[in-house]
């Protein structure tokens, strides 16, 4: 069969310059990158966590206490400062330099977790002027711009699992329309307490009790749940060809407004999302290698994401999901699922989890897969509904 003429984008491709990472594996993207490719999960056994499970100690990827300590008192303060800063040295590094317009947006749901928690634990409902401030997520991004001289347009997106292609696309469309030369997308979520995990064992498959790596089974049939993250991320894209980590060719969002933690049948507006995020890439469904998945290892969501990718990619090589090693980081989860595609561009070498369950689909990946050169499609379902896909593909030479 021929290939389908390639349609025309609808919008301009954007470099992702450079990149930066606070994750379960350690603070930095080298701790992200030797975890992935040594195919180890980031959880490890946590204590604290009852009374609000029957045991104290969980399997979870919590970003461990680190980073500099005059950038804050809490560690989302800590991680959002070094993911950015790491981010704007490796983007230096490859050639860029800061236009007349820089600008930031923040992916997040849930702020700072911690400090709020231990005020007012201590405290009551009372916090100083001071504590008050330390709790804002603005603050923590007054101090990002401050530090890189940053003057363009700023903002928080929240659009839960979804958030960090939701701040993508919103830099991709700043860029687009002139807004901004060059834009610094963080993506964060630090919020593992003990009773967020309680709420997401209550509302989703949240499992605890196992290594994610045997829990979260993404697009095979005896999956059980996922295993709970944190991150923080950020990415410098700029309209500067560059030779970066890679390119956003295009993308789309879409809103379910069904049910806060279930998928519509058929799933429509998940469905819609990829076709038009494949038309604002101006690409032709087989020009697609990879769908760098979702897959959180929810039965439903999973089944969801392979009946499109059967129906809309059926010459695509496979589908995988790093959910099993860095966990579910919620808000910043699609954030650090991107940056495994910017590796594999890197080192043309997917870090695909290996496959331990049964009847898992036929284009599942198993373990590291040498790459094929082509555009990656990185869906996000969100939960409230929020879906979002992206097209990334590596820099020309």
């Amino acid at each position: 069969m021929a290939a389908s003429p390639r349609p025309e984008a609808l919008g301009p491709a954007v470099t992702i310059a450079g990149a930066g990472a606070v994750t379960g594996y350690g603070w930095g993207m080298d701790r992200l990158r030797q975890g992935l490719y040594a195919q180890k999960p980031a959880c490890r056994l946590e204590g604290g966590f009852s009374p609000w499970f029957e045991e104290d100690l969980g399997w979870i990827a919590r970003v461990e206490d680190g980073g500099d300590p005059d950038d804050g008192p809490s560690r989302f303060m800590r991680a959002v400062r070094a993911a950015a800063r790491e981010a704007v040295a490796d983007a230096r590094q490859r050639g860029w330099q800061p236009g007349e317009v820089v600008g930031l947006v923040h992916g997040v749901t849930l702020g700072e977790v911690d400090l709020w928690r231990a005020y007012h634990h201590r405290q009551g409902l009372g916090t100083t002027r001071r504590q008050w401030l330390e709790l804002m997520p603005s603050t923590v991004l007054m101090e990002v711009m401050r530090e890189f001289d940053v003057h363009g347009p700023a903002m928080a997106v929240t659009a839960m699992c979804a958030s960090g292609l939701a701040a993508l696309l919103t830099a991709r469309l700043w860029i687009a329309t002139g807004q901004a030369d060059d834009v610094l997308v963080i993506s964060t979520d630090i919020s593992s307490t003990p009773e967020n995990c309680r709420s997401l064992a209550n509302l989703a498959p949240a499992v605890l009790d196992r290594p994610s790596l045997e829990s979260c089974l993404a697009f095979q049939e005896d999956t059980l749940g996922f295993g709970i993250g944190e991150a923080s991320v950020a990415m410098l894209v700029t309209r500067t060809p560059l030779p970066g980590r890679g390119r956003l060719l295009g993308g789309a969002m879409s809103h379910d407004a069904f049910h806060p933690t279930a998928i519509p049948p058929g799933a429509p507006e998940v469905a819609r999302c990829v076709r038009r995020a494949l038309q604002d890439a101006g690409l032709a469904p087989e020009e697609v290698a990879y769908v760098n998945g979702y897959g959180n290892g929810n039965p439903r969501s999973d089944q969801v994401e392979l009946a499109i990718l059967d129906e809309l990619l059926p010459a695509a090589e496979g589908i995988f999901s790093v959910k099993p090693l860095v966990g579910h980081c919620m808000s910043a989860s699609a954030a650090v699922e991107v940056l495994a595609s910017l590796l594999s561009f890197e080192t043309g070498v997917i870090p695909a989890p290996p496959r331990l369950g049964r009847h898992g689909h036929p284009r599942l990946l198993d373990g590291l897969t040498a790459a094929v050169e082509a555009p990656v499609l990185k869906p996000s379902l969100g939960f409230g509904g929020h879906n979002a896909a992206v097209v990334l593909e590596a820099c020309p030479n």
